[in-house]
C-alpha cells in the first residue's frame, strides 16, 4: 500500500555510518519540502503504546461527571480534561475531548515567579482519575519513552543542518517543556472542525493513531491523508525549528476531521518543546542549505516569539480561553 507521506526507518540513523548519513539526507530533505513523515522502528515498545491508547479510551467512557472532576479549568497549570468544544483552534472550537498532561514538576509558588517569566506558572502536577489508577504509570512511562527518543532525533536534525549533533541539547537538557495529550474524536453529524488548521509551536510532534483516519497535512496545495500506520508514529516539525532552521525547515498546516457518524477516533500526541526559561538557536546554515526562496513563514493571527516560555504560554492562553480567565486574568492584556 502507498502513502502520501514519507516512511523513515530509525534503525539507519542508529545503525551508524553511511545508513545514518542517508538517513540523515533523507530527514533534511522530506522536512525541509513536506515537514511530515512516518517514523518506524523508533524502539518504543508497540504494547506500551496498546496500552496507553487503551486505558485512554477507558477513560475517554466514564460518566462525564468523573471526567470533569478532573476539568481543567481546576489546574492553573493547563493540565486536565477538557470536554467537546472548549479547545480553541483559530478561534473555533475543536470537536475532540482530551486529557492533557505534561512532566509531573513541582509548582512553583506564585509569589517566586518573576514577573517577567509568567510562563514558569505552567510547571506544576497533572490531574489523573482515581477510577484508573494504572492511566498515571502507564502514560508517563509512554512520556517518558518519547522524550529520550525525541532527544535523539532532534540530533539527526541538528546533522541534516550541518551543526553538532549537541547544537540543541543546550535548550532541554534541564526540565524539556512537554505536552502530551490523550484525544478522543467523537463522530457526529455536526460540521465543526475536530481540529482547526493549524501548525505546531514546539520543535516536534508524534502522534499514535487507532484505526480511524482523520490528521490531514497541505502537502504543496492538497490535503492528504496521514493515514494510520502501526508500529509507526506520524512526525512533524514545529515552529521552533522552522525559527532555528530560519526557514529551511518547514513547519506545515495540518487538520483533524471529524469522524463519520458511528465511528470514533483515538489518539495520543507528543510535543516537545524546551525548557521554558531557553530561547530559540538560530543556525548558521552551511552554503549547500541556503537557497535564496525560503523564509520563516509569517503569520499575523500568531506571532512567533523566540522565548520559549512566552511562546508555549501564547499557545495556552488561546487555546483554553476559560483557564486563562480564571487563572491568567492579569496576562490577557499583554498576551
Amino acid at each position: 500500500m502507498s502513502h502520501a507521506l514519507p516512511i523513515l526507518d530509525f534503525s539507519q540513523f542508529r545503525a551508524g555510518g553511511e545508513a545514518q548519513a542517508n538517513f540523515i539526507a533523507d530527514l533534511a530533505d522530506v522536512t525541509h519540502n513536506i515537514g511530515f513523515f512516518y517514523l518506524k522502528n523508533h524502539g518504543i515498545d508497540q504494547t506500551l503504546i496498546d496500552d496507553a491508547l487503551s486505558l485512554s479510551k477507558a477513560f475517554f467512557a466514564l460518566p462525564l461527571e468523573d471526567k470533569l472532576a478532573i476539568e481543567m479549568i481546576h489546574s492553573r497549570h493547563f493540565r486536565g480534561y477538557t470536554r467537546l468544544y472548549n479547545e480553541i483552534t483559530r478561534e473555533r472550537p475543536d470537536g475532540r475531548e482530551q486529557l492533557d498532561y505534561m512532566p509531573e514538576y513541582d509548582a512553583l509558588p506564585l509569589e517566586s515567579i518573576p514577573d517577567h517569566q509568567p510562563w514558569l506558572r505552567l510547571q506544576g502536577p497533572n490531574q489523573w482519575p482515581p477510577q484508573l489508577p494504572q492511566l498515571k504509570p502507564t502514560l508517563l512511562a509512554l512520556q517518558a519513552a518519547q522524550v529520550a527518543l525525541a532527544k535523539e532525533l532532534l540530533s539527526a536534525f541538528a546533522q541534516a543542518l550541518g551543526q553538532p549533533a549537541d547544537a540543541f541539547a543546550h535548550t532541554y537538557a534541564h526540565k524539556p517543556s512537554v505536552l502530551c495529550k490523550a484525544i478522543h474524536y467523537p463522530g457526529t453529524q455536526d460540521t465543526k472542525q475536530g481540529v482547526g488548521i493549524h501548525k505546531d509551536a514546539g520543535y516536534l510532534t508524534f502522534v499514535s493513531q487507532d484505526e480511524a483516519s482523520g490528521l490531514e497535512v497541505l502537502k504543496g496545495d492538497q490535503w492528504v491523508s496521514a493515514t494510520p500506520i502501526r508500529g509507526t508514529f506520524v512526525v512533524n516539525i514545529g515552529e521552533l525549528l522552522e525559527i532555528a532552521s530560519q526557514g529551511y525547515l518547514k513547519a506545515t498546516q495540518h487538520r483533524v476531521t471529524t469522524p463519520p457518524v458511528g465511528t470514533d477516533r483515538y489518539s495520543l500526541a507528543f510535543f516537545l518543546t524546551s525548557q521554558l526559561d531557553a530561547t530559540v538557536p538560530l543556525l548558521d546554515l552551511p552554503a549547500h542549505l541556503q537557497p535564496a526562496n525560503f523564509a520563516i513563514t509569517q503569520d499575523p493571527k500568531n506571532p512567533l516569539f523566540t522565548e520559549i516560555g512566552k511562546n508555549f504560554l501564547k499557545g495556552r492562553l488561546r487555546s483554553h480561553p476559560d483557564v486563562a480567565r480564571a487563572h491568567y486574568a492579569d496576562l490577557l492584556a499583554q498576551f
